[in-house]
């Protein structure tokens, strides 16, 4: 197979960062001094190594976060600010996602029904559209397409695998009148896939996605994956083992079994009414030079660290607090959305 696009890995070079900046409108409205701050951080790590592009629900939104920017000292020079009315700020799942090829770069806009129909998702499902005609991504070539998918869903080795669970692609409230071998079809006439690895199990107690790729399970490189694990007395065990058993049984392209890393155990962490919120190490995000990594206030960050020193030796590991965000049962990845250096991002403000 030869595709004319293809998916590519997310440590692949990259051009700029997207973040949909969260506002009174959201769901973080009782805390967004506090996940403001996280955004605040992201934006001085990303700055340092690439490009960044925020998008503002509305002009005074705009000047509110350059001014919280400003007085923060983060380097306004490699960020570029766009106006886009949002419900929410999860930029992972309804940014566009990139394909290349022999021509370059293409934008592909996959559909967004706040996963399943469970958000609202209306004013998400039209950024992109909104980007487009702004001119944000310069001259990369944009396609619309019916789908319904989210990038949190999919997991690449960038050289034509899809790594991503049954459960939030082929889901009945996403794409119910498409069987698998149809979605299988467009994906790969669209992203370049040839390789399916569909995992049945997996899942964190807290999780609204119906089991993102992106909270579980993530490659390191073509031959290595990283995944999420339970202590034996966590009723998440039973299915992230059963995960592991999945992952223990596939193979590389070249017939070998996978170099698999298990991530720490995270204890429980409840929000103020009890409920489990859906803490992940899994959720980390590659950028140039360096990893961004979810972290929780808990002894088993060190050792989540260590464990990504490991796999991108290459790499500056950095530690972010993402606490707040996991309120809204998502964590750093979830809230990004990166660009492959193909990907011109129009500057200024």
């Amino acid at each position: 197979m030869n595709p004319k696009y293809r998916l590519p890995a997310e440590w692949a070079s990259q051009s700029a960062v997207m973040l949909t900046w969260p506002h009174a409108h959201t769901d973080w409205y009782n805390h967004l001094d506090q996940v403001e701050q996280v955004y605040l951080t992201l934006s001085q790590q990303i700055t340092r190594f690439q490009h960044l592009l925020i998008v503002c629900n509305n002009a005074q939104h705009q000047r509110h976060i350059t001014d919280i920017l400003n007085s923060n000292g983060i380097n306004i020079n490699r960020i570029s600010f766009t106006v886009a009315p949002s419900n929410d700020t999860w930029a992972r799942d309804h940014a566009p996602l990139t394909c290349l090829g022999e021509n370059g770069a293409q934008l592909l806009n996959y559909q967004f029904n706040g996963w399943g129909g469970k958000y609202a998702a209306d004013l998400d499902n039209q950024i992109n559209q909104a980007l487009f005609d702004e001119e944000v991504f310069g001259n990369t070539p944009y396609k619309s397409l019916p789908l319904i998918l989210e990038g949190g869903a999919v997991e690449t080795d960038g050289l034509g695998t899809l790594l991503a669970t049954r459960s939030s692609v082929l889901s009945e409230s996403r794409n119910p009148a498409l069987a698998v071998e149809d979605i299988e079809s467009r994906l790969s006439a669209e992203m370049g896939f040839d390789r399916y690895l569909w995992l049945e199990h997996g899942h964190l107690s807290g999780d609204d996605t119906d089991g993102h790729i992106d909270t579980l399970a993530r490659f390191a490189d073509p031959a290595t994956i990283l995944y999420a694990t339970a202590t034996r007395d966590d009723p998440d065990y039973p299915e992230l083992e059963a995960m592991a058993t999945e992952l223990h049984s596939f193979r590389q392209r070249n017939g070998e079994p996978y170099r698999l890393i298990p991530l720490p155990a995270i204890p429980p962490i409840t929000d103020e009414s009890g409920e489990r919120l859906p803490a992940g190490y899994a959720n980390f995000l590659i950028i140039n030079q360096a990893v961004l990594l979810p972290v929780y206030n808990i002894p088993q960050d060190t050792e989540a660290v260590l464990c990504l020193e490991a796999c991108f030796p290459n790499r500056e590991i950095i530690p972010i607090d993402c606490t707040p965000l996991i309120r809204q049962n998502g964590s750093l990845h979830c809230i990004t959305m990166q660009f492959p250096e193909q990907v011109k991002i129009k500057a200024g403000q």
